[in-house]
């Protein structure tokens, strides 16, 4: 945009018309060309996503299992700190092999990636998901790419599993 501004200064500046009205046709023209140029480049924008998005599904997912609870009934995620890289697809699998439910609640985190799918059974979900239910011995895949880096709460919001020590950190960085 520099470049034509400067052009369009030195185009004002170099013209010595006698009649303002030839001034506003140019400034007028001026604007309606940076619009064009600025649409231009909106959109090429959702194509630039639709293949930065068929690269990314072409990525193999790093698969990180992630164990709701244990069979000794202990209040605790294992691991309970994560690690993502952002632009990298990852397959969480999780599992609860204890005889409570538990829940994996992240929203922060889950606003701060793309969610492929999650799978649950022969279920598969798409769209935003900020809490993940895993009833005793059910599993559950989460498929999805960190987005924005930082360092977010992991819990399960049953009363009392967060005060027991049922929390987590995941840290995406860049």
């Amino acid at each position: 945009m520099k470049i034509y501004n400067h052009l369009y200064q030195i185009l004002i500046t170099s013209l010595t018309f006698p009649n303002i009205a030839w001034v506003q046709i140019l400034r007028q023209s001026y604007v309606i060309f940076a619009l064009l140029l600025s649409l231009n480049f909106i959109s090429a924008t959702p194509a630039m996503a639709a293949n930065f998005s068929v690269d990314l599904l072409k990525q193999p997912a790093t698969e990180i299992t992630i164990s709701l609870g244990n069979s000794a009934n202990e209040l605790k995620f294992e691991p309970n700190h994560l690690e993502f890289e952002a632009g990298k697809r990852y397959q969480l699998r999780l599992t609860n092999p204890s005889q409570l439910k538990h829940y994996f609640t992240a929203k922060d985190f889950a606003d701060g990636i793309w969610t492929q799918k999650v799978q649950a059974g022969k279920v598969e979900i798409k769209g935003a998901i900020h809490e993940l239910e895993l009833k005793p011995g059910a599993e559950a895949e989460w498929v999805f790419v960190p987005l924005k880096s930082g360092t977010y709460g992991l819990r399960c919001s049953i009363p009392g599993h967060t005060e027991a020590g049922m929390t987590g950190e995941i840290a995406i960085s860049n």
